[in-house]
């Protein structure tokens, strides 16, 4: 009996030696500033996530509240500000420990609620649990990974400091080695770890760009980009052009849905492969438009895909049901990495293609008579849109203007965008702004926005499509000191109520939602709806005698596209 209780009280001793150790070992500001950040990661953002995802963002909100807990203590030290003595210490630190214990557990115990709330305003299934305490697992093995190389550089920086002190005074040392440690990091980051990322992405999607899938046909009709006629050679064609080529309304689909005769539309997409540069690609698409008679539709829309190629069969579709196939639609591949991955590598490459397609379509189109000549789009989607917009400016059309355009889910970086919104009447929100009186800028989310009491269009129509809940738009690097505008007042009717700005938190939960942007239901997110396409384009294009049964009757008619 004595051994047994000689035993206890040697694992008790060896536990609480561990402890001491452990809180001596780090910052108690920094693991009370970690357990705030910690806390606050867990609150809603935009999207609903998986405990996993959840608790690598978790993990890094702990180390980086840890470093920020850190360096208060420095600065504290290095002002040289009066320390309290160890009896006051002891009681704060016990005290200050209960509290956030207390925050961390009433924290967690709140996820399922809090993921939940963003789940019904997405009409997805509720989940019975959020899995609280796999999140505080995985977030505590993260952010310890994260601390424990911050102080390996930390050991780094003290080592090169203490050889260089021997030959340089003290305070050039601590300058010069904080330089030498940060341009290491800086080259490993960027030289090693970033470039070993962006070559295994660029592998695998260019792999994904040339994969030829079963039920991918290449089209015998001579009027398609591909075939045997065409310019195009099918094989140089990527994967989401070809799903473009081959997909969509049939002139037989048509047929039936108006009850009267339509015309087969047209589809014209160059990919990456297919000519080396982005000029000699747009004056091919040119020449493969005037070959299938594209200039003698009534519509031409030049769309710009996302950062994969892809263009969406929501808003495609719908403009060549819209006017019975009367349409020609021309399209360039400039990228097949996913949008969120082309706007930190090279978001320009976007805004050249556009500018490059539309300048080589623009100018034959303004050689044609006014009269006798169809009328002239822009369209895109996420990267697509931030080319799009840009491509068309206004001294470019000044003297012959086009007709307009439908833009969705606008990136953060668009510029056109970014202006109008800036400058959007002040009692309208950001997520969903009125800009002047509505005659050439309108925006429209889940519900349709465009009417605006009646209020007049002019000649030049572009239509905004943005969801309230869509990180592609709304995450900025300003999320990590500013409140944003878009929680400023009623915020989006698919933002959860719970969703608070915290400084910097908030900036990594949106910089976590923009891989999952489309992984949410229809409607949210930058998942955008065939029906929301479809107002937007009888806005824009306006087309003749049409009424609301048939706005009703066409909606129908993409549902069920969609689910077939």
């Amino acid at each position: 009996m004595q051994s047994h209780e000689t035993a206890r009280k040697s694992i008790t001793s060896v536990l609480q030696r561990g402890i001491e150790r452990l809180l001596i070992a780090f910052s108690f500001w920094g693991l009370l500033m970690a357990s705030l950040f910690f806390a606050a990661s867990l609150t809603p953002s935009l999207l609903p996530r998986h405990y996993a995802v959840q608790g690598i963002l978790s993990g890094m909100a702990l180390a980086v509240g840890y470093g920020v807990g850190v360096f208060l203590v420095w600065v504290w030290h290095y002002m040289e500000l009066p320390v309290f003595g160890d009896r006051v210490q002891r009681t704060s630190k016990g005290l200050t420990a209960a509290f956030v214990a207390v925050v961390m557990i009433s924290f967690l115990w709140q996820t399922t609620e809090w993921a939940n709330s963003v789940r019904r305003l997405m009409e997805m299934e509720p989940v019975d649990t959020a899995y609280p305490w796999r999140i505080g697992a995985v977030a505590i093995l993260v952010g310890v990974a994260i601390i424990m190389g911050m102080r390996g550089l930390r050991f780094c920086w003290r080592y090169v400091n203490r050889k260089l002190a021997t030959i340089i005074p003290r305070r050039i040392a601590h300058v010069l080695s904080t330089l030498l440690i940060g341009f290491a990091v800086l080259m490993i980051a960027n030289d090693v770890i970033a470039r070993f990322a962006l070559n295994t992405a660029d592998s695998i999607f260019l792999e994904i760009d040339k994969r030829v899938e079963d039920d991918t046909r290449q089209p015998v009709d001579p009027n398609a980009s591909g075939s045997d006629a065409s310019l195009i050679a099918w094989d140089t064609i990527g994967i989401q052009g070809k799903h473009f080529i081959t997909s969509g309304p049939t002139q037989e689909e048509l047929n039936r849905f108006w009850g009267q005769p339509a015309k087969q539309p047209l589809r014209v997409y160059v990919g990456m492969r297919t000519k080396q540069s982005m000029e000699q690609q747009a004056e091919l698409a040119l020449e493969e438009l005037k070959r299938v008679g594209g200039f003698s539709r009534s519509v031409l829309v030049v769309a710009t895909p996302t950062g994969t190629g892809w263009l969406d069969p929501g808003a495609v579709d719908t403009i060549e049901y819209l006017h019975a196939g009367d349409t020609a639609i021309v399209s360039m591949q400039y990228s097949y990495l996913p949008s969120w991955i082309t706007i930190l590598v090279d978001p320009q490459r976007s805004r050249q293609a556009a500018r490059t397609l539309f300048h080589a379509i623009y100018s034959h189109w303004t050689t044609l008579p006014r009269d006798d000549r169809p009328r002239l789009y822009l369209h895109g989607l996420s990267l697509g849109s931030l080319g799009a917009e840009s491509s068309a400016d206004l001294f470019t059309v000044f003297e012959d203007p086009i007709d307009g355009g439908v833009l969705s889910g606008p990136p953060f970086p668009s510029r056109v965008w970014s202006r109008v919104t800036s400058a959007r009447n002040p009692d309208s929100p950001m997520w969903l702004p009125e800009f002047r009186d509505g005659s050439m800028v309108r925006f429209t989310a889940q519900e349709n926005a465009l009417d605006r009491g009646g209020q007049r269009w002019g000649p030049m129509r572009f239509v905004y499509i943005q969801y309230a809940s869509d990180p592609m738009i709304f995450f900025s690097p300003d999320l990590l000191y500013r409140k944003p505008d878009w929680l400023q007042g009623q915020r989006g009717p698919d933002v959860s109520p719970y969703l608070r700005w915290y400084p910097i938190i908030l900036f990594l939960q949106t910089a976590f939602d923009l891989p999952m942007a489309t992984s949410v239901p229809l409607g949210y997110g930058h998942n955008y709806s065939p029906a929301n396409y479809l107002e937007a384009w009888i806005a824009v294009t306006d087309p003749a005698a049409w009424t609301e049964q048939d706005t009703q009757r066409l909606k129908q008619q993409l549902a069920d596209d969609r689910e077939f």
